[in-house]
């Protein structure tokens, strides 16, 4: 019994790696179903949300046991995902006991975060290459990239001040959007839509967007929904920020920007 209980540790912890990480709600069912199986637990029911784990399982031995995991909404990080995806896969060779599985479970959930220089460096080089790609001159891809560098040093304080995700998507459209208008006031930049378009990039909520609509089409409904709308609001508090700033920089300045 005790057994049994310590695979259903397992299967959960990690569907729940998977499931903070960013991975699609199909993918999270099926690995705890194959870490479950395979260590001889034959019954196994599985109800996977966007921030909850319900899981109840069977045995001969212990008929019926449960658990629950609440998580979080949150970010992603795909080197998680394909590291416990690598671990089913080994799980189901044999190379595992459930104690070597549970230990390296402990080791993926320590793979650490890309360090703050990289993640800004990568901000500011993404946003430059995407106004290139929305016809935005050198200029203009310039200053995108400084203000997705602005706008990742400012993420960091996000993070350390615990800011809601709204409020901090909505200050972060301000900041860009005031960076991108100093610019083109000051006739550096030229493309003002290039530029506000290459340097929100960092804003936008691909992986969330992405997994809705796979939710969608697999049927989860629910995940698919809050996935949605989780991006929505992303979207929406990114476009507030946008139009706050235009529309005091025609007020007080009454300058034509696009």
């Amino acid at each position: 019994m005790n057994e049994d209980r310590m695979v259903l540790d397992v299967a959960l912890e990690a569907g729940c790696i998977l499931l903070k990480n960013g991975a699609e709600i199909f993918r999270v069912e099926e690995t705890v179903y194959r870490i479950c199986h395979y260590y001889g637990i034959k019954s196994c029911s599985v109800f996977t949300l966007t921030n909850g784990i319900f899981l109840t399982a069977g045995s001969t031995t212990d008929p019926y046991f449960a658990k629950v995991k609440h998580l979080p909404v949150g970010g992603s990080h795909l080197g998680r995902v394909a590291a416990v995806n690598q671990l089913s896969r080994e799980i189901e060779q044999g190379k595992y006991t459930i104690e070597e599985v549970e230990q390296q479970l402990k080791e993926i959930q320590n793979i650490p975060e890309k360090s703050n220089i990289a993640k800004i460096m990568a901000s500011g080089i993404g946003c430059g290459a995407f106004c290139f790609l929305f016809n935005g001159n050198y200029l203009d891809a310039l200053t995108a990239a400084i203000a997705g560098i602005l706008y990742y040093v400012f993420t960091i304080y996000i993070n350390r001040n615990r800011m809601s995700k709204i409020t901090g998507n909505l200050c972060g459209g301000i900041l860009l959007t005031i960076v991108c208008l100093i610019s083109y006031h000051f006739q550096i930049g030229q493309h003002m839509d290039a530029m506000i378009a290459g340097s929100i990039m960092p804003l936008v909520p691909g992986v969330p967007f992405t997994n809705s609509i796979r939710d969608f089409a697999d049927g989860d409904y629910i995940s698919g929904a809050v996935r949605m709308l989780d991006a929505v609001l992303v979207f929406f508090s990114i476009a507030m920020g946008i139009g706050f700033v235009f529309l005091m920089y025609h007020h007080l300045l009454g300058g034509n920007i696009l």
